[in-house]
């Protein structure tokens, strides 16, 4: 396994406007570094964390995914974040995963915000699906995932925990503390994607994306900035690190019943 270079897109958004997201989003890969190998977005990161389902959903054929399609050859890099997306006549708060060779994958966010009432227009995911790429496995997760360690407990099957976040400023320290603790408890790399701003909502966000090492720590953060955070993942040093603290030896058994 290589070092896996992430780029961290850490910016505000459009509300309901993702012609506008697409357009700013394209002005910000421009900036990314020729090294980075995956480009992380936030979550719904066309719209803005809406209740509004059924007004902004996409198809997976729709202009959004045809967007990041493009982006992806244009700039030779993996793009993934999520978007709402309507499939089979439910709409999904969908992680999407698209590399340059074409390849779609996605994770639909499993743990739907009550109190925003994101279960009352969003379908739970029923899957836990770990991307491969470069050597690495990778666990998507979106927001609100980040407090439920169960369902992203590490049996030993990925190396890296992908968060896209919109993450409110009022409860930033328990963001900053759970990313640090699913690193430790994991033995797992942790990188986490959180907007900035005042949403249509009136809900305000201060960033804190960053990075996080299988010991909890912190290899790349930021509060309040509009900021590319460019990180890379070193292989050797996870391994190293599992072989000198083999914490998941002793783990216990266990199964999720869906």
């Amino acid at each position: 396994m290589q070092p896996l270079n992430l780029a961290l897109l850490q910016s505000a958004t459009h509300w309901h406007d993702p012609a506008a997201n697409r357009d700013m989003f394209e002005g910000l890969l421009e900036q990314v570094s020729a090294a980075a190998d995956v480009v992380v977005l936030p979550e719904m990161f066309a719209t803005g964390f809406t209740m509004a389902s059924a007004e902004v959903a996409e198809t997976m054929d729709g202009p959004t995914l045809a967007w990041l399609r493009a982006q992806t050859r244009r700039f030779d890099k993996v793009l993934c974040g999520s978007m709402v997306v309507a499939d089979a006549g439910q709409y999904f708060n969908r992680f999407v995963w698209v590399t340059p060779d074409g390849e779609v994958a996605h994770y639909d966010k499993r743990h739907c915000f009550r109190m925003a009432g994101e279960h009352e227009h969003y379908a739970p995911g029923q899957a836990r699906p770990i991307l491969e790429y470069q050597g690495w496995r990778i666990c998507p997760a979106v927001c609100y995932d980040l407090r439920f360690p169960v369902w992203l407990r590490n049996s030993n099957d990925y190396d890296l925990l992908l968060l896209v976040a919109n993450w409110p400023a009022v409860r930033r320290n328990a963001w900053t503390t759970l990313l640090k603790a699913r690193a430790i408890e994991n033995l797992a790399y942790v990188a986490a994607v959180n907007i900035l701003g005042e949403d249509g909502n009136a809900v305000r966000y201060d960033g804190g994306s960053g990075a996080y090492a299988p010991d909890g720590g912190t290899l790349v953060e930021n509060v309040g900035d509009a900021v590319i955070l460019e990180v890379s993942l070193s292989a050797t040093q996870l391994q190293e690190h599992r072989a000198n603290f083999p914490a998941w030896m002793d783990a216990d058994a266990f199964q999720i019943n869906l």
